[in-house]
């Protein structure tokens, strides 16, 4: 499932602490009725969120590992798993924006009943144990990046279009010069999780990959060139698209990246900050898997391979770059002059089919359904974003997402063969 090096339980607690206040100040503008709404059946509501990360420590660390430990409210198991069928019955993803109560305040009672059993019992618990407690740190953060994304969703929309955080206005900054290629002769690489620190289970099994020869841009794709690549007809000119990437073209009446809307003759974009006009010279984001295979067949290039990626990556601080370290405005910024930013701003899509490494296994019990199950249908998308909390990405970390979800951060880095 994981690995973790030996960690004294006053490190883990300081950690545990830290994501779960992270949590909480996420969620600290939002109205109890913000933080209800579900906006569509991908997006959850914040109090769910909440809710959900708190059900998973009370679950396999508290009730499995605690002995005596009485659930907080026996009703909140239903509520509140996710896909663990191992788990029994829970309520349908797709009406989680029905459950008025709890209320935020109930849930946040409920996180805070938690908290304290857990840190209370930190101190006596075994190493598995210990090992959920970072799994369940891990996945918090995932849900961070969740919460963030799914409120912007849901205030798109709201008519009012509210932002989540104020910020101040624009600077505006000089376009990047023309796209650089990092260029990469052909050969075996050594991939995935090297076993140093903790890791998801789709990480690994380490193990080695053939590359061709090809190039790798030096930056991401920036809205002003997505506004070029719409201007000389990309939704309109079936031949940049996949055929059933084309379809949903057809069927959704897709002319834009998500939130990106006409107004006063010029593109805007709809942000945790609410509506403002595009940076050109920030990278696009808010793309499909098809938008993105599309523009790279305009622009005479390829999405990379995910280990083409994670080959480039590898040299770079993947603590670096434009990632969350705090509840306040968070959006794609204008990458520095010679700086590959691998890591951060949007989540980078790649070519490559969400499947298992040579050699994978789940692990026994419910926390095995954690990421194996998902392995069909979905595509690759590595680096993090604006959104991700710093020290979660790794070169190694696989994200993935099917091909015409788009609420993430999600961007384009461009590929070559050579």
């Amino acid at each position: 499932m994981l690995k973790l090096a030996p960690d004294p339980s006053h490190a883990l607690g300081e950690r545990y602490r830290a994501v779960r206040g992270l949590t909480l100040a996420l969620a600290a503008p939002l109205s109890d009725a913000d933080a209800t709404v579900q906006s569509m059946p991908d997006a959850s509501p914040a109090k769910w969120h909440l809710a959900h990360t708190t059900w998973f420590f009370e679950t396999f660390v508290l009730r499995d590992h605690v002995p005596d430990y009485r659930l907080h409210d026996d009703r909140f198991p239903f509520l509140f798993n996710s896909y663990y069928e191992a788990e029994g019955r829970r309520h349908a993803r797709d009406r989680r924006g029905m459950i008025a109560r709890p209320t935020l305040d109930e849930v946040r009672a409920y996180r805070a009943h938690v908290d304290a059993a857990l840190v209370a019992a930190l101190p006596a618990l075994p190493a598995a144990a210990c090992e959920l407690v970072a799994l369940g740190c891990h996945h918090e953060e995932q849900h961070q990046e969740l919460l963030v994304t799914d409120i912007l969703h849901l205030f798109g929309e709201n008519p009012l279009e509210p932002a989540l955080w104020p910020a101040a206005p624009k600077v505006p900054v000089a376009m990047p010069g023309p796209i650089g290629w990092i260029e990469r002769a052909g050969g075996i690489v050594t991939v995935g999780h090297d076993g140093d620190g903790f890791a998801f289970d789709c990480e690994g099994p380490r193990h080695e990959a053939l590359l061709v020869s090809h190039g790798i841009a030096d930056r991401t794709v920036t809205n002003g060139e997505w506004a070029a690549f719409i201007a000389d007809g990309g939704y309109r000119e079936p031949r940049h698209w996949l055929a059933d990437g084309w379809a949903w073209v057809k069927a959704e009446g897709v002319t834009a990246p998500l939130y990106w809307e006409e107004r006063d003759g010029g593109w805007t974009r709809m942000g945790l900050d609410g509506r403002r006009p595009i940076d050109p010279a920030a990278p696009v984001t808010h793309v499909s898997l098809y938008e993105a295979d599309a523009y790279a067949a305009w622009a005479g290039a390829r999405l990379p391979t995910e280990f083409e990626w994670e080959a480039a990556a590898q040299a770079h601080d993947a603590a670096g770059g434009n990632q969350m370290d705090r509840a306040g405005p968070v959006e794609p910024r204008p990458a520095a002059a010679g700086d590959p930013a691998f890591f951060g701003d949007v989540w980078e899509w790649t070519g490559s089919a969400y499947r298992p490494y040579p050699g994978f296994r789940p692990v026994e019990g419910a926390v095995g359904e954690y990421n194996g199950k998902f392995m069909s249908g979905q595509f690759v998308l590595r680096g993090g974003s604006c959104a991700t909390p710093r020290g979660h990405a790794r070169a190694s970390y696989r994200n993935f997402f099917y091909p015409h979800q788009r609420w993430q951060f999600t961007g384009v880095r461009l590929a070559k063969d050579i």
